[in-house]
């Protein structure tokens, strides 16, 4: 099977990584790629927001399968011209990819599939905006309505916090989604989609903010890990049957049938899980952890969601034990990062890279703000972040930074599920 991986950054390397060990694959190639995926890969340019090109080169290097990683593309409707091209394709059509694209979209079709979620309230005129504030709080959620990369979304018990971070996204068109705030640890939930059947992965959890104690702003996000030994007994099915198969059905309903990869960032709340929000596609970089741990080649379920055959597939096969993600960060970011820097230890072992171009000289340069990840494994989640820290220390970025607590209160059983009201 021939394979083009659409994407550039930290996933991409984690799902390139896979396939190349995968007896099924017998060319792949990545698009537009990084220093990190060029070593497992071939490597061809384009603009991941232009569907025709992406079409066109699937057709052009004769692709028999088309993955796509993030998710501009697949707003922007590649799916669906991949697709009309003749080629099988993992990713969701653009109608479909508005699950993640339009929030207001998103809450709409949990409304109608009757999914718990945060009460919201959409407002797209800053005279609107103080009356809509008052009715949430003292803790206040706004997220832009569309695509941010993770980094459009304000938590804050500071009145006057949230209705600035409103107000600069109105002034500059974007509306604001305004939500209540959710209690209980937060978790991601993968599951595999062919229009009809879902196949949940491993529940994982990321970390959005910059530092340590999730002190800071938002990113895209900073490290991750799975499984969750603090989860209740049989989350990813109570998940799969009262959040992900309503929306997916929903979804049929309304002729935006989903296939690839849809994502449900979760709260477990008091009163069970509740949806923050969807992605509709692998998201980054809990997947480099999941894709650490699975067993099963990967072509195998990706291609069978490309067909409509999920439901005739194997069970997934997990290698026992932990995984640990640490994303290692230009100086500079959230914000603007600091870009072409010599990164040394790009090429260790569990390094993937995020945001990495190579010079002609050979050597690897930041090109990025999230620029490597790092995977580690273990017995358990201690054994993983003993290897991740081990791994990270190997790498060197001048000016970067990482998270020094990432799985850690995990490891020392600090987190739990709220027992259900």
């Amino acid at each position: 099977m021939r394979i083009l991986v659409i994407g550039g950054g930290g996933r991409e390397h984690a799902i390139v990584l896979a396939l190349s060990h995968d007896p099924s694959v017998t060319a792949l190639a990545c698009a537009p790629g990084n220093a990190g995926t060029a070593a497992l890969s071939e490597t061809y340019g384009v603009d991941v927001a232009k569907p025709d090109e992406i079409a066109e080169l699937a057709l052009r290097w004769q692709a028999d399968l088309v993955v796509f990683g993030p998710e501009t593309p697949l707003v922007a409707g590649a799916a669906d011209a991949v697709r009309a091209a003749g080629i099988a394709c993992f990713g969701p059509s653009g109608e479909a990819a508005r699950i993640e694209g339009s929030k207001a979209f998103a809450k709409d079709v949990m409304t109608a599939a009757g999914v718990p979620t945060a009460r919201s309230e959409v407002v797209d005129n800053p005279a609107k905006l103080d009356a809509a504030l008052a009715g949430f709080g003292p803790t206040w959620v706004v997220k832009d309505d569309g695509l941010a990369g993770g980094k459009g979304v304000l938590v804050t018990a500071d009145f006057d916090a949230a209705r600035a971070h409103a107000l600069t996204l109105l002034d500059g068109g974007h509306p604001v989604l305004l939500e209540s705030f959710l209690d209980g640890p937060e978790a991601s939930l993968f599951c595999l989609v062919d229009g009809t059947t879902v196949v949940p992965m491993l529940p994982a959890q990321d970390f959005k903010r910059v530092g340590d104690g999730d002190a800071g702003t938002n990113t895209g996000g900073m490290g991750a890990y799975a499984p969750l030994p603090w989860a209740p007994e049989g989350l990813a099915d109570e998940v799969v049957r009262t959040i992900v198969q309503p929306v997916v059905d929903e979804l049929d309903r309304r002729g935006a049938s989903f296939s690839g990869l849809l994502y449900a960032g979760l709260a477990l709340t008091s009163e069970g899980p509740q949806v923050i929000e969807f992605n509709c596609r692998f998201g980054d970089p809990e997947t480099q952890a999941l894709l650490a741990l699975l067993e099963t080649p990967l072509s195998g379920p990706l291609g069978a969601v490309a067909r409509g055959e999920l439901a005739e597939q194997p069970p997934l096969r997990w290698e026992p034990g932990a995984a640990v993600t640490v994303v290692i960060a230009a100086e500079g970011y959230p914000g603007r990062p600091r870009i072409d820097e010599v990164v040394q230890g790009g090429d260790a072992r569990g390094v993937l890279h995020s945001g990495t171009r190579r010079r002609e000289d050979g050597a690897v340069l930041s090109a990025g703000g999230r620029v490597l990840s790092v995977v580690g494994t273990g017995a358990d989640l201690a054994a993983a972040r003993d290897e991740v820290y081990e791994r990270v220390d190997l790498v060197h970025l001048p000016g970067s930074h990482h998270r020094t607590d990432i799985a850690q209160r995990a490891a020392l059983g600090e987190i739990s599920a709220p027992v259900r009201s």
